[in-house]
């Protein structure tokens, strides 16, 4: 396959380029686009140094078969008709198409078969917090339909990108050296801190990063799902970590959630708190799964359930889901 990643200089192209190497994705070609700031660099992948071409209206998408485009929501606007032109498959790793209707949005542990019906030859990676949380949660609605969710997400620096984790580790330097911390990237000085505020907020007092896990569970799983979600900004480096409370049909059991989580495609129960054997974002980064732990039974609920879940939003969260996709693609392309 011919690929290419739109968006190669960032924090998940970066990671494309070492998740496509990692799993030895089938490819006879690359092509790197960036910015006028990217453009020109270049980059070792499987032993051959690359390029990063200009973005631009050209065809240089022609004879591309899958392109990752992770560079923003206007980028992937302004560029998927050029992107598409030919045939390409475009996989982006943007807001701007997650809900359009006739734009399949996919976790291939949920809803893979989505990404054969695309109208527009453009299928959506969704929010790093909802891949996370919906890989868990098909476990469970596989047992019984859940109802509602209530979620608090604690997401680390890195969903802000690769100068936020620097804007993070360098408040930190400054500080331990009695210096004012610079804060360009967030709210608040994020070191020491937690910010109950990620994205802007909309009219009905939820940001639209909660709002994007209410609409995108609901669409992946094709499910009437009711999500209320607070999301918050950690000064962990890497990898987000979720309290998920769940309200099922029937009553599920910690022993049967248990072990849907150990059984379920892309999970991995770590949930032996007597040993104090948790999921921790500190051991975790890096990791492709999401790893559960925390099980127990909700105290005001019968129907209730309550879990954690960390995982790292760079790869599942992106990068690796966006592969993992191409790769469902390409299995059904050799059927």
């Amino acid at each position: 396959m011919v690929i290419a990643i739109v968006g190669a200089s960032g924090a998940v192209g970066q990671e494309l380029l070492a998740v496509l190497a990692q799993r030895q994705f089938p490819l006879s070609e690359l092509r790197l686009f960036g910015s006028e700031r990217s453009a020109g660099k270049k980059y070792l992948f499987c032993g051959k140094e690359y390029e990063v071409q200009l973005l631009q209206d050209n065809d240089a998408f022609k004879g591309v078969d899958i392109a990752f485009v992770s560079a923003g929501a206007g980028v992937s606007r302004t560029y998927a008709d050029t992107i598409t032109r030919y045939g390409a498959i475009m996989i982006d790793n943007s807001s701007a198409f997650r809900m359009d209707d006739d734009v399949p949005l996919v976790v291939p542990e949920v809803n893979a078969a989505d990404a054969l019906v695309r109208p527009r030859n453009i299928i959506a990676n969704p929010n790093c917090t909802t891949i996370q949380m919906v890989v868990a949660l098909q476990a469970i609605e596989r047992l019984s339909h859940i109802r509602r969710v209530h979620v608090s997400t604690y997401q680390a620096a890195s969903g802000a990108g690769a100068q936020a984790m620097k804007e993070l580790q360098n408040q930190y330097r400054q500080l331990l050296n009695g210096e004012e911390p610079t804060v360009e990237k967030f709210a608040y000085q994020l070191a020491y801190n937690v910010i109950p505020h990620i994205d802007v907020f909309t009219d009905n007092g939820y940001t639209k990063e909660e709002m994007k896990m209410h609409n995108e569970t609901r669409k992946i799983m094709h499910s009437d799902v009711k999500v209320s979600a607070t999301c918050v900004r950690v000064p962990s480096l890497r990898a987000h970590s979720e309290s998920v409370w769940v309200e099922t049909e029937r009553p599920i059991s910690v022993a049967e959630a248990r072990e849907a989580f150990a059984k379920a495609e892309g999970c991995v129960l770590m949930d032996e708190p007597e040993k104090k054997i948790y999921p921790m974002p500190l051991f975790l980064s890096g990791k492709d799964e999401v790893f559960i732990g925390r099980v127990r039974k909700d105290l005001t609920d019968e129907n209730g359930l309550s879990f954690w879940c960390v995982s790292d939003q760079i790869r599942k969260g992106a990068a690796l889901n966006a592969v993992q996709i191409a790769e469902y693609l390409n299995g059904q392309m050799a059927k």
